[in-house]
């Protein structure tokens, strides 16, 4: 198929934008581009009690080694090792290499590949009205060049395929279609459309590859394609990489209506993923698809089966009972859930049932607190965030975790006690 894409399109439509963002710094550090924030917050942040301590480990072992992946392929890149990429991340997925919290090694790596390009786009396209010589176009074009110079790699064309997909995420962002400017739009397309035609020349099915699969699954979630295609490439790679968390609730975020599926399909599809990957997650396979979907649609919490998902909340935490999944789920449950507003009452009824799981997760599996993943979980772990200033964010998320842990432990805390989290959990002392 011949793409839409070409380098003089792109050009004209990042220089045509006339628009000047009305973006600002929020309170967290995150730039906010739609002037509020994803939910109220107080003025000043409360103080941190004396009488509650958690260690707080920065970074945590999971940051470390995700940005010592990444750093790898970074650096790699920058010194124009594309074979040195190609090689790591074939070992990195070889050996199945994972971080203490469960991400392949492989996505990190390709990921920092391409960081710097895109990372150069994200940022002439924040002011909405990039500059004559913003490098918008450069790192793409050096990528596409060393794609025409390895043309027979997998591996080099799956990190420009994902730098395509990751800018084009860039001029889209995450919300309803209707709300996306027409030129942004037609950016987005044309960086899917130049992803899709680079993919189609390594099919995944030849291939056995999570980061190759896992490619494909993300050029066809952004472009026009049948439901069910869009299952089958999840379901490969979940056979493929039953262990990536992230591939579930990908997988469920695209199934909700306004992507490519309905809240019928998501309920469907968590189910049989369930019962796919029983073995790995027992009922967690149905809690991963649905986390991120219910927290983004109403309809689908709605219909959400809330001892099926609680049941599966228990399963993940018995089987990766690691400090970066224990604080993803504490804080999703707390923080996400816990904390909307403006909801239904059916819908305001299933939220608070996941937000009251908060308590046996604090209390029976938490030993320190990761505030990076309760600041993402007060904006929803929307993957497009901006976080202009990394210390003011996390220490919204240590606020916002603080402020969850004194009230949950209110009756010891007014007993004179003390709270002292150790790594055999909560501990009560006396003052």
């Amino acid at each position: 198929m011949q793409s839409k894409f070409t380098t003089a399109t792109l050009f004209t439509l990042f220089r045509s934008i006339r628009y000047r963002s009305s973006s600002h710094l929020a309170f967290d550090g995150v730039v906010d581009t739609k002037g509020s924030s994803a939910r109220p917050h107080p003025a000043e942040e409360p103080p941190v009690s004396p009488a509650l301590s958690i260690p707080s480990p920065d970074p945590t072992g999971e940051e470390r080694a995700c940005d010592m992946y990444q750093t790898a392929g970074q650096r790699l890149a920058r010194q124009e090792d594309w074979p040195g990429v190609s090689r790591a991340i074939r070992d990195a997925e070889a050996a199945a290499t994972r971080t203490p919290g469960g991400m392949p090694v492989a996505d990190l790596m390709a990921f920092g590949a391409r960081a710097d390009v895109v990372h150069a786009a994200e940022h002439a396209l924040l002011s909405g009205r990039p500059a004559k010589d913003a490098p918008l176009l450069d790192g793409i074009i050096a990528l596409e060049e060393v794609l025409a110079e390895f043309p027979d790699d997998f591996v080099i064309a799956t990190v420009v395929a994902l730098a395509h997909i990751d800018i084009g995420w860039a001029w889209r962002g995450t919300g309803w279609a209707v709300e996306v400017p027409l030129r942004n739009r037609e950016a987005f397309d044309a960086h899917f459309d130049r992803a899709r035609d680079i993919l189609e020349n390594f099919p995944s099915k030849d291939i056995p590859s999570p980061l190759l699969a896992s490619a494909h699954c993300a050029v066809l979630s952004g472009l026009p394609t049948d439901t069910n295609r869009l299952i089958a490439a999840y379901e490969a790679l979940i056979d493929m990489d039953p262990l990536n968390a992230r591939t579930y609730r990908n997988m469920g975020t695209h199934l909700l209506p306004r992507w490519h599926g309905s809240v019928q399909d998501l309920e469907v599809q968590a189910r049989r993923m369930a019962s796919r990957s029983q073995a790995i997650w027992g009922a967690g396979g149905y809690t991963w698809v649905m986390l991120d979907a219910i927290a983004l649609d109403d309809a689908a919490c709605s219909q959400l089966d809330i001892a099926f998902f609680i049941e599966g909340l228990h399963d993940i935490l018995t089987r990766r009972s690691d400090q970066h999944t224990v604080n993803l789920l504490a804080a999703y449950c707390a923080n996400t859930m816990g904390m909307t507003l403006d909801a239904s009452d059916e819908v305001a009824f299933v939220r608070g049932q996941i937000a009251d799981c908060a308590k046996w997760i604090i209390r029976q599996h938490l030993t320190e607190l990761h505030p990076m993943i309760w600041a993402h979980a007060a904006r929803g772990f929307d993957n497009n965030l901006r976080v202009r200033c990394p210390d003011r964010f996390a220490a919204a998320g240590a606020a916002d975790a603080h402020r969850i842990l004194c009230d949950m432990f209110r009756r010891e805390l007014s007993q004179g006690k003390r709270v002292v989290f150790t790594d055999r959990g909560a501990q009560l002392e006396p003052v």
